[in-house]
């Protein structure tokens, strides 16, 4: 039996991954660690072949109040569980990054592509990417996910907003962009395949297919059984406010992963028109 210890509890993507578990036991045994506070510092993490860690401070607007807040949790929370798990034996850590530490809102990023993150969430990310990075050894394997836009049912971030203007707006935006985004299935699935071979390394986990934010918003009106029309008029208008507008740029413009597959195991068997069904 394989022993996974999630670090942070409530997160969306660590409830998903625990829930996905289930069909693999009694292979393998999953249990999740609150770590708000210094409590869990007293739990041994002797016996876990992986810690995956998915605590994090995401999602809210930045201010220069809650600043520190990004760096003590994204950063000084991901060292210090993975010290202790260094420390207690623990072979395999896999690391909840983000497409942030990229700092771009559109355009292609490559293996090339250097990060340049341009907010306190991803550069409190890269920060830990590159303490856990000195840790890391032939003992201590170190894994490091940078998955685009996660989306599923109850998630948080900008699918919400989408499902919300499918749900009220009887006009949207015909546009042809392309987005890399993942399901949380597919998601799942690439950490168990992952955790499974003790796979390190640094991964950007996407989807099969380029996403289109007409026709996610298409789907989710078939779902609900909605009439929208689609404006190629609107969609020139919100082409001309991407390079100006932040909103713009995050729900239309095209930001994509290219040339990232550098594994030999499949891990997209959600098809995008049921992933997108199975989120609403």
């Amino acid at each position: 039996m394989k022993k996974v210890l999630i670090t942070g509890a409530n997160s969306y993507i660590g409830v998903s991954f625990e829930t996905y578990m289930r069909q693999w036991a009694p292979q393998y045994r999953v249990d999740t660690l609150d770590v708000i506070g210094d409590g869990w510092m007293q739990t041994s993490f002797a016996g876990y072949d992986t810690v995956f860690h998915v605590a994090g401070i995401a999602h809210q607007k930045e201010t220069a109040e809650n600043a520190a807040l990004y760096y003590q949790v994204n950063r000084d929370l991901a060292l210090d569980i993975a010290r202790k798990a260094k420390a207690d034996g623990v072979k395999h850590f896999v690391f909840m990054s983000s497409m942030s530490v990229y700092g771009m809102d559109r355009g292609v990023i490559t293996p090339d592509t250097k990060p340049a993150p341009t907010t306190n969430y991803g550069r409190s990310k890269l920060e830990a990417e590159i303490g856990l990075q000195s840790l890391a050894d032939e003992s201590f394997l170190l894994t490091v996910l940078r998955p685009p836009m996660v989306y599923g049912k109850n998630c948080r971030g900008n699918f919400q907003l989408m499902l919300k203007l499918a749900q009220k707006s009887p006009v949207f935006p015909a546009v042809n962009n392309r987005r890399s985004m993942i399901s949380i299935e597919n998601l799942c699935r690439f950490v168990y395949l992952v955790i499974g071979r003790q796979e390190p390394g640094l991964f950007c986990p996407q989807n099969r297919e380029y996403v289109n934010t007409t026709q996610m918003v298409r789907l989710i009106a078939q779902k609900l059984d909605r009439r929208i029309f689609f404006s190629r008029l609107a969609g020139l208008a919100v082409g001309a406010m991407v390079p100006f507008v932040s909103v713009a740029r995050k729900a239309f413009s095209t930001l994509i992963y290219e040339d990232f597959e550098r594994h030999d195991f499949s891990y997209c068997t959600e098809p995008f028109e049921d992933s997108v069904r199975d989120s609403i």
